[in-house]
């Protein structure tokens, strides 16, 4: 293979090492995206930081950052690593996971975005409590904080550690402090601000990186003869890695059930992430307005589309490249190594930006809910000035790193593909999620009693589920609980029915009306998805 110099051919426990000149441009990156984050989260002179500057960068997002930060916060090391692993593993029917979400990021940007802006929505637990009262969003947010900082947080910088060993040679404890170290002193100044308004320079070196791999991994595969030859032999080498929908007997059915995909439970767990996921949402909740959201998710959602050529295709060209890997999650890593110097280093550089963008936004989202939404509350939002709840919001960011580094290794040392990993660990709490807010934002019957034993049920139904029927795939398994927490939910609320007043979301005003330009956009990301399905069933 071309590139940095591979000191153990393509097997499992390859190491490369960076040149020079890769150096210099891993360091150049380093210095001018930390340097342009603290320039562009600047105050005036005289103006200090308040809540809504640190954690909703003042309510003044434009679309293309919303777009980018979206993709950014999402894109991460689970992501490209993770997936690439997968891809490895299984084949493009993981891109399923890439490609359903861009249809469902237009779903929350017509049915979602105009009933959370026109509340004034700023976290996923306010909503809870306006509209359902005190005790949910505290459980809640508890668990997001669980979820974020030991499943979320830990995966990133435990995958993103892999990366820069096998890539840099850099010792992987060394290179999981480094990446958590620098993610948040990134957005410690600026929150997230510092985060959304430099994410068009980390995607844009993103999608340009893993385009450059996908090339390069099919120029090598094509012998010389070009990037749709080598595409042709790869899927003639392994056509198994190229159907969309598994069959029952394929040997990954359990993790992507079939139709279900398109169908089932994959919905549960979309929904749940795009229109309800605190790290998420909260770019669009800091638009400058509701048009302003609903472009920046429309830009986002073509970009999904585009991330399978550049996160799963390098990870099946390792089959025929790097067969005889150790792990699957190493197959991005191996690939990154037909990187001749200097491009390496760019491309390094862009899977490094990739990490600390989206390890920044769950840090940032971290301290936005336990600062607002634990802390703030159980204080008084009076007893305490703007000045001291961003430097809570900091000091708890440090301590997430702190505890996510401490637990990384425990956690997912010995998973073979971590992304697999975190999406059945999620799904025991996605259906419940997804009842309580969909119950919450288009039923006015939702109770909190029904909201919480829907939370409960998901839980237990999940475990109890896995335990006593095993063969049954988690996103079936996910529709199943899903059905049965709605089911709950609504008997419970009909039978333990609202306190009067408890609910303070209006819909007056509310508009699920789109423009016309975001109704084009969307339509093309219909037919985009039904050409990639016909094609590839």
């Amino acid at each position: 293979m071309a590139g940095g110099t591979d000191r153990t051919g393509t097997g499992g426990d390859a190491v490369t090492s960076l040149s020079q000149i890769d150096l210099v441009v891993v360091v150049v990156y380093a210095i001018g995206i930390f340097g342009l984050a603290q320039w562009v989260s600047r105050e005036k002179a005289g103006h200090a930081k308040d809540t809504s500057d640190y954690f909703l960068a003042s309510k003044a997002l434009p679309w293309w950052a919303i777009g980018a930060s979206l993709i950014a916060a999402n894109i991460s090391a689970e992501q490209i690593v993770g997936m690439s692993g997968s891809g490895y593993a299984l084949g493009l029917a993981i891109a399923s996971y890439e490609w359903m979400a861009a249809l469902t990021l237009l779903i929350v940007g017509k049915y979602f975005l105009p009933i959370f802006l026109k509340n004034e929505i700023y976290t996923m637990p306010q909503f809870l409590e306006q509209r359902y009262g005190r005790v949910l969003p505290v459980l809640m947010a508890v668990f997001w904080l669980a979820l974020y900082i030991f499943v979320n947080l830990t995966s990133i910088i435990w995958l993103g550690s892999i990366a820069v060993n096998k890539v840099a040679g850099v010792d992987q404890n060394v290179a999981l402090v480094a990446l958590g170290a620098f993610a948040l002193l990134y957005q410690l100044y600026g929150g997230l601000k510092a985060v959304a308004l430099t994410d068009i320079v980390q995607v844009t070196l993103l999608v340009l990186g893993g385009l450059v791999i996908s090339y390069l991994t099919l120029q090598e595969i094509g012998g010389g003869q070009g990037v749709l030859a080598g595409f042709q032999i790869l899927t003639d080498r392994v056509p198994g890695h190229f159907n969309m929908i598994l069959e029952t007997d394929h040997p990954f059915y359990k993790d992507l059930p079939g139709i279900a995909v398109l169908v089932g439970g994959m919905w549960i767990a979309n929904l749940s992430y795009w229109g309800f996921n605190q790290y998420i949402i909260q770019r669009a909740l800091a638009a400058k307005s509701l048009a302003e959201a609903q472009k920046g998710v429309v830009f986002a959602a073509y970009l999904k589309l585009l991330m399978p050529v550049i996160i799963v295709l390098p990870g099946i060209a390792a089959v025929v490249l790097a067969p005889d890997l150790a792990k699957p999650d190493e197959a991005y890593p191996t690939m990154m190594r037909l990187l001749p110097p200097g491009l390496l280093g760019l491309v390094f550089a862009a899977l490094i930006a990739a990490i600390i963008a989206s390890t920044a936004s769950k840090i940032n989202s971290i301290a936005t809910i336990f600062t607002l939404d634990l802390y703030a509350k159980a204080r008084g939002q009076d007893a305490v000035s703007q000045k001291h709840l961003v430097l809570v919001g900091r000091l708890v960011a440090a301590v997430a790193v702190i505890i996510a580094l401490l637990t990384a290794r425990p956690l997912l040392g010995n998973s073979d593909q971590a992304f697999q990993f975190i999406q059945e660990f999620s799904g025991f709490f996605t259906p419940g999620i997804t009842v309580i807010f969909l119950l919450g934002l288009f039923w006015k019957k939702a109770s909190e009693a029904g909201a919480i034993a829907a939370a409960i049920a998901s839980v237990v139904l999940s475990y109890a589920l896995k335990m006593g029927a095993p063969e049954i795939p988690f996103m079936n398994r996910m529709g199943i609980v899903f059905l049965a927490s709605l089911l709950l939910a609504a008997t419970i609320s009909l039978a333990f029915k609202h306190r009067g007043g408890a609910n303070r979301i209006t819909m007056q005003g509310v508009s699920f009306a789109t423009p016309a330009t975001f109704n084009i956009a969307g339509i093309g990301v219909i037919l985009i998805l039904i050409a990639l399905y016909a094609t590839w069933w």
